[in-house]
């Protein structure tokens, strides 16, 4: 006998479902009556029908299918029962639309810039006739724009999609010279890559003094200098002073040229032993000092931790930020999308830069040219990554199994930076196979000025709860240096808990981006029961910097919607305090089916991609016709 949609609920009520958090009984509803109130609302409330780029969004971005569990029949366990697989990682099966298809002739930069000449004249792809562009350009979207409200100019003249509200009649810009005035010489965002640098980086001409300094004094260092065509290493000048009280610390660096296979001794001219503390080590006064005790950090997040995101959680009170994590390789050779990761708002008091990479001779010439060109407090190693593209390598977690190239790595970054480098690892690679308590006496010796531990493995991914006894363990092996603990914070009952286990800060990652308003809850000792309204007007902020950021026009626009989507995909998680049975909510518990104390608060708590999308449109416009969207981060934390 088929059991009714309310029998459905009502047996929901008397069984807790396992994994799932507790929500009060007069919320709780189904699968399909959650769907058909949200879709038959969202239907009334557009005139009681269903435009095209609705029904494009219907068809193109419907929700994908569950992932089965892959069986592989010819293993099985020793009961004789055949084993499943768990599917991990990111969901590849995307699609991928570039940003560029949703426009498809642009107007031309010279028009848009009091229609100067243009450089290439008849050669060039884009529009010149304003009367033809404006003829295809999609409907503005709004009466007024940000940029112009704010900066009192708009750089992006006709093809901004506000560009009625500072357009004249006869299609000219208009400028509020007060405003203009008053952010006049104001640099708003850092650390961009400027033209003549990516030049010289593509052209290989840019000198690694330090690095190559450092590079030098390592074992095997010469042979592979001579195989990539580079010159003969500089000499290092040191005094009989700096090295004759130190002459009993010279064992390790004895050591090494010992063990290499050329018996070398390195290209440096010495009065006495050559010591570690002589070439690597800078003298703590030229070391810049960040205060790491008690703050509340940010975590580097790949794709929803870009600049707009940093300055929403600044808002709410975050302490210390850090850019998304770059690799070393691609900052080297001068790739535009790579250094746009560094950029840094003014916002931001404390930031930071991650960094990937395996090999010391790249990673230390990172480190000089970040030190040399960027505007940052301190520089962050990524030991912690745990996706196979990464790891595979040896960067990421992969690193936490060889240390002497972590080792040579640490040295030679401290050794170029003028700001602390801080590192940030797993608890190991295996799930039951701890590695970090072991590490971090290494790291103190090596010169670390701060590390964070994730209480997790790279074989655990985020499944499971953060091992915080482990964490405790490591707090006290690390000290005097600070140690910041991550995982499972999603309230400030969690944050107390952590911060008893007698950590030096806590690092937030996936907790705020389900909600970034963490940063008050914890700074103010409460549970905020925010308003579907409030929450929306912190995605409004997050669109308007997203605009200010990547422009207002139909590039701009769709590049923020498309990570306000992504972004959405961890929020709809959250849930109200009002709703809950018992406060708080736990990261690791999936929401039931529940109907929201109004409208907006029931489209929040959607796991389809299709309500997303309206939400978005809600704040930046119909999607265009061929758009498609699918999350870059499929969940997996609940199974």
């Amino acid at each position: 006998m088929e059991t009714t949609a309310e029998e459905h609920v009502e047996k929901k009520k008397d069984v807790a479902v396992k994994g799932e958090a507790a929500i009060r009984q007069e919320f709780l509803t189904t699968k399909e009556n959650f769907h058909g109130f949200v879709d038959s609302e969202w239907q009334e409330r557009n005139g009681g029908k269903v435009c095209e780029n609705d029904k494009a969004t219907a068809t193109s971005v419907e929700e994908p299918e569950v992932k089965k569990i892959k069986v592989e029949p010819e293993e099985t366990n020793k009961w004789g029962k055949q084993d499943g697989k768990r599917h991990r990682g990111q969901n590849k099966s995307r699609p991928r639309t570039k940003i560029t298809a949703y426009d498809e002739r642009r107007l031309c930069l010279s028009v848009i810039q009091d229609n100067r000449e243009c450089p290439f004249g008849a050669k060039c792809n884009f529009h010149h006739d304003v009367a033809e562009y404006l003829a295809t350009k999609p409907a503005d979207i709004g009466e007024s724009c940000y940029l112009y409200d704010t900066f009192g100019k708009c750089c992006y003249g006709l093809a901004c999609r506000f560009a009625k509200a500072h357009t004249t009649t006869d299609f000219k810009s208009m400028e509020n010279a007060d405003l203009v005035k008053a952010h006049e010489g104001r640099t708003a965002v850092k650390n961009s890559l400027s033209k003549d640098l990516q030049i010289s980086l593509r052209k290989r001409s840019v000198a690694f003094k330090k690095s190559e300094e450092y590079l030098s004094t390592l074992p095997n260092n010469k042979d592979k200098r001579e195989q990539h065509g580079e010159g003969n290493a500089p000499v290092l000048e040191v005094s009989a002073d700096q090295t004759e009280g130190d002459q009993h610390q010279s064992t390790e660096t004895e050591t090494q040229l010992q063990a290499s296979p050329d018996k070398q001794p390195p290209p440096v001219r010495t009065v006495g032993p050559l010591t570690d503390q002589d070439v690597v080590k800078l003298r703590i006064c030229e070391k810049k000092q960040v205060d790491f005790q008690d703050k509340l950090y940010l975590a580097p997040l790949t794709t929803c931790g870009n600049l707009p995101f940093r300055r929403v959680c600044k808002r709410f009170g975050a302490d210390i930020t850090c850019g998304e994590m770059a690799m070393c390789t691609n900052l080297l050779q001068g790739q535009q999308s790579e250094w746009a990761l560094l950029k840094r708002h003014e916002s931001e008091d404390i930031f930071g830069v991650q960094v990937e990479g395996c090999f010391p001779d790249t990673m230390t010439r990172c480190a000089e040219l970040i030190n040399n060109n960027t505007d940052v407090d301190f520089v962050d190693i990524n030991s912690g990554c745990p996706i196979d593209l990464v790891y595979k390598k040896g960067g990421g977690c992969g690193l936490m199994t060889r240390t002497r190239k972590f080792e040579q790595i640490i040295n030679g970054m401290n050794y170029v930076l003028d700001v602390p480098l801080t590192v940030k690892i797993r608890t190991g690679v295996q799930e039951k196979c701890n590695v970090a308590h072991k590490l971090i006496p290494e790291m103190k010796k090596w010169g670390v000025s701060m590390i964070t531990l994730h209480g997790r493995s790279r074989e655990q991914r985020y499944t499971k709860l953060a091992d915080w006894d482990y964490i405790t363990t490591c707090s006290n092996l690390a000290s005097p240096v600070p140690l910041f603990g991550n995982g499972d914070i999603l309230s400030y009952e969690d944050a107390m808990k952590a911060r008893e286990t007698g950590v030096s800060g806590i690092m937030i990652a996936r907790g705020a981006l389900i909600k970034p308003w963490i940063f008050t809850e914890i700074k103010e000792s409460r549970h905020w029961d925010i308003s579907s309204g409030e929450r929306l007007d912190i995605l409004r902020d997050f669109s308007n910097f997203g605009l200010e950021h990547w422009g207002s026009d139909t590039r701009g626009v769709e590049k923020t919607r498309n990570f306000m989507l992504e972004w959405l995909s961890f929020m709809c998680r959250y849930i109200p305090v009002g709703l809950l049975e018992r406060v708080p909510q736990k990261i690791n518990e999936r929401p039931p089916y529940y109907m929201g104390r109004n409208y907006l608060e029931s489209l929040m708590a959607s796991q389809h991609v299709g309500d997303w999308v309206r939400i978005s449109e809600m704040l930046l416009g119909p999607v265009p016709k061929n758009f498609n969207f699918l999350p870059k981060h499929k969940a997996n934390a609940y199974k």
